[in-house]
């Protein structure tokens, strides 16, 4: 932003420093995403880890809920029940990514005095956690949000569902409320746990808010100041869950170089229902975890970093590192929906 005056304009060119093309300072075309959109971390907990790689502990679920109480008899004891358990593993790959900044070619704007958008330590800061954000997302989709992942998985279909098949989410034959009562039943019965959440691909979501069962729902609990609206709190809580998170997250899927390929990074007509802990338990099961390593032992597993060039270089980077692993840890927790908008 240029808050020079005639007089100091005048000033500048006499002492040979005034650049007549400056760059604005308070304004720039920059897309970066709404933090909001992103969804790595929006259905399943994060779990520090304090190795790359370990085991942990899966208690047998059929030895759990099956009923082990017997008759005493007289003078003697019943056997004692035991409860069998087995391991699995995980195991955080370190992923990084690097940006430069030429110290030769900023001197210029250095000495324009007009930090601004052009500060190139901000800048690539903020692009390097861009990037690991996208890298999050695009791990998230292909481990949790995809055709095959579950073994419990639906399709959407345009008329006539049969077996593991149901009518998109926008048909008006879709009854959505008794359509997750029974998915939530479903999933109760056999994962012990009722789903607590579910996420939406966009054209999944919209479909949903178009839903004439939905609306009529609501229909009568709007006023002229604030008229009914399907949102993602609405339908969390006409489908009896605690939480309903949209996939908004983008990318370019293109090579560098090549045509850009926009593109969500969920797939917009896909959803996910599942049971999942806000938090690391012990006593708990859950869907999925993102386990989590904080490589440099500072407690940070997304830690962006500076450092010099070489000497000659006259240069300086940003580095982004990163070490998690998205898993499925309980099938049962977990149904698919692909194909529903």
């Amino acid at each position: 932003m240029n808050t020079l005056n005639a007089a100091a304009i005048q000033t500048e060119i006499a002492k040979g420093s005034f650049r007549p093309h400056m760059f604005l300072t308070n304004m720039s075309m920059a897309f970066f995403q709404s933090a909001d959109a992103y969804v790595a971390k929006s259905l399943f907990p994060i779990l520090p880890v304090a190795l790359s790689t370990s085991s942990y502990y899966v208690f047998s679920r059929e030895d759990l809920a099956r009923d082990n109480v017997k008759k005493k008899p007289q003078f003697g004891k019943v056997a004692p029940f035991q409860v069998s358990n087995t391991t699995d593993t995980y195991s955080v790959e370190v992923e990084q990514i690097i940006m430069g900044i030429d110290s030769i070619n900023q001197t210029n704007i250095n000495r324009l005095n007009i930090p601004g958008a052009s500060d190139p330590r901000k800048s690539k800061v903020k692009t390097i956690a861009e990037q690991m954000n996208i890298h999050q997302d695009v791990i998230f989709a292909d481990k949790f949000f995809k055709s095959g992942v579950w073994s419990n998985e639906w399709e959407g279909v345009d008329n006539s569902p049969t077996d593991k098949k149901t009518l998109k989410f926008g048909d008006p034959n879709f009854e959505p409320v008794k359509f997750f009562d029974e998915r939530k039943r479903e999933m109760l019965e056999i994962g012990r746990r009722e789903p607590n959440k579910l996420g939406l691909g966009v054209d999944a979501y919209n479909a949903l808010k178009e839903n004439g069962d939905l609306l009529e729902r609501v229909k009568y609990s709007g006023s002229s100041a604030n008229p009914a609206r399907i949102n993602e709190q609405i339908i969390a809580e006409l489908l009896g869950l605690e939480k309903v998170v949209v996939f908004k997250s983008t990318y370019n899927k293109a090579n560098f170089g090549a045509k850009e390929e926009m593109s969500f990074i969920c797939d917009p007509s896909c959803a996910l229902l599942c049971y999942a802990t806000d938090t690391p338990a012990i006593d708990e099961p859950s869907a999925g975890y993102t386990f989590t390593w904080d490589m440099l032992g500072d407690g940070n597993y997304l830690p962006v970093l500076q450092y010099d060039g070489e000497n000659g270089t006259h240069s300086e980077f940003i580095e982004g590192l990163m070490a998690t692993s998205h898993k499925k840890t309980c099938d049962e927790l977990g149904i698919f929906f692909k194909g529903v908008a």
